[in-house]
């Protein structure tokens, strides 16, 4: 339920109050330091989580530890055997680690939207935003990562020479390598803009429609926030599902250099 204090300010105040990052500097320099300290405590539970899970590992009757660890790596397992055509041992756990983070990451969205910036008020914090997936800085970083493994594994498969080749003679031929080398850098480029931009414009829109629901009267309320938090289960567990899947496909594109 939204407090008082913001109430007051009206709905517009209470949104931009909610979405609005606890930072430090200013400009590029700027640190969002919510997200990453969200973004360490969600990486920080996964790798316990898999750590508690192996240490654990019986070929008895699996625990429910167990169990959902074993459920997450075969899940994935399986969409790296029908999507990747190369040969990488990073692949699968890359695949694992971007699904499951990505996951965390929004399923910070289910939290009530007063009760984590409340806690942090109390603490002297004027603003919090616990979700990381609606920070674009978040979803680029991880993006940005993605692209720089596709150009180290296109380089490293191909080979300069292989993978300038390809910037420069595809689609269609060497007689037209400016207009070639134009669409490759679009497509290139295209490609982490899209990863970042689709999670975090779901996500954000995801907590926007929370946040809405958190400015109606008190009793309305469960009317609503339940069965949209239903269905928002589905959105956050599809959206690390694509930013996996997309992962898995542009790394083995980088990887067939024929």
């Amino acid at each position: 339920m939204a407090s008082e204090e913001h109430a007051a300010e009206g709905a517009t105040g209470y949104i931009v109050h909610h979405l609005t990052p606890l930072s430090v500097g200013e400009g590029f320099w700027a640190l969002h330091l919510d997200t990453l300290f969200f973004s360490a405590v969600l990486g920080a539970l996964f790798i316990w989580f898999f750590k508690t899970a192996a240490e654990k590992a019986t070929i008895g009757v699996p625990g429910t530890v167990q169990s959902i660890a074993e459920m997450l790596v075969e899940f994935v397992d399986q969409q790296v055997k029908d999507t990747f055509h190369g040969k990488s041992a990073l692949i699968a756990p890359l695949g694992l680690t971007i699904f499951v983070w990505v996951f965390l990451w929004n399923f910070m969205d289910l939290f009530p939207v007063d009760i984590l910036p409340l806690v942090a008020g109390m603490m002297g914090m004027e603003y919090m935003r616990v979700v990381p997936s609606t920070d674009l800085n978040a979803t680029f970083a991880l993006s940005i990562s993605v692209f720089i493994l596709i150009i180290f594994y296109s380089i490293k498969i191909k080979g300069v020479f292989g993978f300038a080749k390809e910037l420069t003679c595809t689609p269609f031929g060497p007689w037209m390598m400016p207009f070639n080398l134009l669409l490759k850098l679009v497509e290139e480029i295209a490609k982490p803009i899209s990863l970042a931009l689709r999670l975090f414009g779901n996500l954000y829109a995801g907590e926007l429609i929370f946040i809405l629901i958190a400015l109606l009267p008190w009793y309305i309320q469960p009317l609503l926030s339940f069965p949209w938090a239903i269905f928002h289960i589905l959105i956050i567990t599809l959206q690390a599902f694509i930013f996996m899947v997309l992962t898995i496909v542009y790394l083995s594109m980088a990887h067939e250099d024929h």
